[in-house]
């Protein structure tokens, strides 16, 4: 098929998955390193983990690449520590046993999730080894590291210390410690001697980094520093103390010996807390032997890193203390998104009850990866906790996705296909932006270049539910633009000029879509280039006729499918656990008339209607099917306007569930007509 694409001022690139050849950052230009939080090897992640860490480091990473940045994004499991040993013992099997299983179980589900690394690794590896030990012996040769004794609390036959219930509480303070793996059994306690890093040492050095860093960076706002620049963490508050960085386990790091072991350390390994922030550059060490020009390079990279609420703490004090004594000139954080929790169903996931969608247990769905991706990501829990719903999942589907984005996309290529042979007709248009002040549709192309600012001034703040929200917005102007423009048949006989243009300017804003699109949902990117018979391409700044008359486009296809509601409920039930049979019972009998929290049944009802004619027969479960839905959506408008602060993120998040409802009440109104 022929192709006219215009490609002749720079920022038409293909824009390259990641893949074997590892990029180097240049210097004079933006390189970003992005890593998540590398997820323990002794179970498989649930939805929050996967949006909390992995899911969001992807959309950054990839939307990097669509502006042409050479990105570097680094993830594997945590294998060493108290944690794996325990599970091992459950399991019967030994520790590598354990985590070769578990590593081939991350790694399938986050490739089902499209989650594109460039590297997948793990900290069990040679390599890791030699960089903790350089750096466990860089801080006792900078006099940062000193032995203390303490007691310790063990299980015999082997032995094997208690893992920590708290992390920064030792187990010999818990009232009467059990083992993990036999309940029945209470566990002793010896005397043990230990290497702690001395962290309050330290203290100024990291703190001062903190102040530059923070501002610098524009952290997430749950980090350790609060928006006038004062540090929050009750831990800097109090003091930094000295901190293990030892243990007494088989599986791990063994603490490096020079000479004579003064110390009494043989046989002990790093503490896990120690040697996990440094699989990041071990990792990145066993994918490239380049990977100094990375974690040693902090003039021209910028590190950003991805975690949940829990991590902050050895992301934003503790790694970069080791990092600063350690002594040599370290990439360092330069901005941290974090994330609140994720629950399900109106409690919690738990992988002991069976309760919530772990692993690749998605996929035997049926839903979509794109989709999957699409609603977690527009349900990212960036300042407070967030709920899974599968009623939620399903409508974002059904009305967003399939009736908005889908419905743009598809409209205006089949008309294409349909109405001129595939090939887009010549508009009038000369190639390269569009004008603003364009007679027509000026307030068309100044909105769309508005919102395309918003998109990128919102990614490159790392705000990425306000970037997906940013993109629905856009594929609703494209909706409103073939709605106003009149496009159908008859505009080609009685206006064949105009319809070109409109034609043409909706495909170029298909073509932009398809780059704004990518970072979040790369399946559907990937489609749409297929549609239109056209390469990747990179985030535009302004609508550009890029696609020229002339260009035939590839058959185009529906994106999207519909979800059957019903299907909420059998999901309920398979992935509810212990819990399932009240889900089963609550779901069954939805009442379109249920109150919000506070609030009578009867003045939920009257928030809930819709202006409509009294229907004349009975109501057909089509309608009974949209009151419920204008209910929820009702429902769902009233709590995001009730939230605050107010913010740009809050804004356009009501903008898209309002458009919902009002299309949800236009189907219901015609619906009761029809009775």
């Amino acid at each position: 098929m022929a192709q006219k694409i215009r490609a002749d001022d720079g920022f038409l690139r293909v824009i390259s998955p990641p893949g074997h050849e590892a990029p180097l950052p240049k210097e004079g230009e933006k390189n970003v390193l992005v890593t998540s939080a590398l997820p323990y090897c002794n179970n498989v992640p649930h939805l929050g983990n996967i949006i909390g860490s992995t899911l969001s480091a992807d959309v950054f990473s990839r939307y990097n690449r669509t502006r042409n940045r050479r990105t570097l994004y680094i993830c594997g499991t945590d294998e060493y520590g108290t944690a794996t040993e325990t599970q091992a013992l459950k399991e019967g099997i030994t520790p590598r046993e354990l985590c070769d299983k578990y590593y081939v179980l991350h790694k399938e589900t986050y490739e089902w999730f499209d989650i594109g690394f460039d590297f997948f690794g793990r900290t069990s590896t040679p390599h890791h080894t030699q960089i903790c030990q350089e750096i466990f012996l860089n801080l006792e040769k900078n006099g940062l590291l000193e032995k203390q004794e303490k007691e310790q609390t063990y299980y015999s036959s082997p032995i094997v210390t208690l893992r920590e219930y708290v992390r920064t509480v030792d187990a010999i303070e818990l009232i009467k410690p059990r083992c993990l793996v036999d309940k029945t059994h209470v566990v002793t306690t010896k005397t043990s001697s230990h290497m702690y890093l001395k962290l309050d040492a330290i203290q100024l050095h990291t703190e001062d980094w903190i102040k530059q860093s923070w501002k610098a960076g524009k952290w997430s706002p749950n980090a350790v520093i609060n928006s006038d620049g004062e540090l929050i963490d009750a831990r800097l508050k109090m003091g930094l103390l000295p901190t293990p960085l030892t243990r007494d386990l088989k599986w791990g790091v063994p603490v490096p010996i020079e000479g004579e072991d003064v110390h009494g350390m043989k046989g002990k390994v790093l503490y896990v807390w120690f040697d996990a922030p440094i699989g990041y550059p071990s990792i990145t060490a066993n994918y490239t032997p380049e990977w100094k020009q990375w974690w040693f390079n902090p003039k021209n990279v910028d590190l950003y890193q991805f975690m949940g609420k829990d991590n902050v703490y050895f992301h934003t004090i503790y790694f970069p203390s080791v990092q600063i004594g350690d002594g040599r000139d370290w990439t360092k954080l330069h901005h941290l998104s974090t994330t609140e929790y994720l629950n399900y169903e109106g409690g919690k996931f738990s992988k002991s009850k069976n309760r919530g969608v772990f692993g690749p247990a998605a996929k035997d769905t049926g839903i979509p990866a794109s989709v999957w991706r699409y609603y977690l990501l527009s349900s990212r829990p960036e300042t407070a906790d967030a709920m899974f719903s599968w009623t939620e999942c399903i409508a974002a589907n059904n009305n967003v996705l399939l009736k908005n984005f889908g419905n743009f996309v598809n409209r205006a290529l089949k008309f294409v296909s349909s109405q001129f042979s595939s090939a887009i007709p010549e508009s009038g248009d000369a190639p390269g932006p569009y004008s603003p002040n364009d007679s027509l549709d000026s307030e068309f192309i100044t909105a769309v270049n508005g919102l395309l600012k918003d998109y990128i001034d919102a990614m490159d703040s790392v705000k990425i539910r306000l970037g997906l929200q940013t993109v629905m917005l856009i594929s609703i102007r494209g909706n409103n633009y073939l709605q106003s423009s009149g496009l159908n048949k008859a505009l080609i006989s009685s206006n064949p000029a105009r319809c070109a243009q409109v034609i043409s300017r909706a495909v170029n804003l298909i073509y932009a879509l398809s780059a704004l699109i990518h970072p979040f949902m790369p399946a559907t990117s990937d489609s749409i280039l297929a549609q239109l018979n056209a390469p990747a391409r990179a985030v535009p700044k302004v609508l550009s006729n890029d696609i020229l008359g002339g260009h035939t486009i590839g058959a185009p296809e529906h994106l999207f499918k519909k979800i059957e509601e019903s299907m909420a409920e059998v999901w309920r039930i398979k992935f509810g656990g212990n819990d399932a049979p009240a889900a089963a019972s609550t779901a069954a009998t939805p009442d379109p008339m249920k109150a919000v929290p506070g609030q009578s049944k009867k003045k939920a009802a009257k928030k809930g209607a819709v202006s409509s004619p009294a229907p004349v027969g009975p109501k057909s479960p089509e309608v009974l099917a949209l009151e419920v839905k204008v209910a929820e959506q009702g429902r769902v408008v009233r709590e995001l306007k009730a939230r605050t602060p107010k913010t740009p993120e809050l804004d356009a998040e009501i903008k898209i569930v309002v458009e919902v409802l009002k299309e949800l009440k236009a189907e219901l109104e015609k619906a009761l007509k029809q009775l």
